[in-house]
């Protein structure tokens, strides 16, 4: 399941507001760490918005706002489940970066890392067939739970895997997996 979404040119982002109600995020695709990634309250933040944003990028993503208190990472490689990390917002904000946080103790909320088992089903379920629609490699997929739906926000294919938070159940061992999915690809193109 994904959010109301609708790809934006500059000749269709009129349409937007018909098909997706305020407040609604509007992203550049190529956004990272909660940039490039904006909250929409009203019409005139959405002009304003998608002219700077059109400055950088031909297309833009609007997605339905779905307002949680942290955000599901669930971590896959060569069709199997990783990791899952629980991404909390950061203080005060809807994000889980606040970059304009003026205190760098609150830019970024808490992350709780939990064992696989532990994890919803539906969760994993849901990610594991997300990504099995682009093939085997190596994904970050974030998620939103809503009403014990689980919702598709974006599948990153370079996902950060940080020291301490996506490695803290596995630890070297998380390292091996994916060192060991990785020979196997080689070993196949030999």
């Amino acid at each position: 399941m994904t959010p109301k979404s609708f790809v934006m040119t500059e000749d269709n982002c009129d349409e937007v507001t018909q098909k997706i109600p305020f407040p609604f995020i509007l992203k550049q695709p190529d956004g990272a760490f909660s940039k490039g990634v904006v909250k929409i309250d009203n019409v005139n933040e959405f002009k304003k918005t998608r002219a700077q944003m059109f400055e950088k990028s031909d297309l833009l993503i609007a997605q339905e706002f779905l307002p949680t208190k942290f955000d599901w990472r669930v971590g896959i490689i060569d069709g199997q489940v990783l990791y899952v990390c629980k991404y909390f917002m950061a203080v005060k904000h809807w994000q889980i970066v606040n970059w304009g946080s003026k205190k760098e103790t609150s830019r970024e909320g808490d992350v709780e890392s939990i064992a696989v088992d532990q994890a919803p089903s539906g969760l994993l379920k849901v990610a594991l067939k997300a990504t099995s629609l682009i093939g085997k490699g190596l994904y970050g997929v974030d998620m939103k739970e809503v009403d014990g739906k689980f919702y598709v926000i974006e599948i990153n294919d370079n996902p950060n895997i940080d020291a301490g938070i996506e490695d803290k159940i596995l630890k070297d061992k998380l390292y091996s997996a994916i060192m060991e999915v990785l020979l196997n690809k080689i070993k196949l193109e030999k």
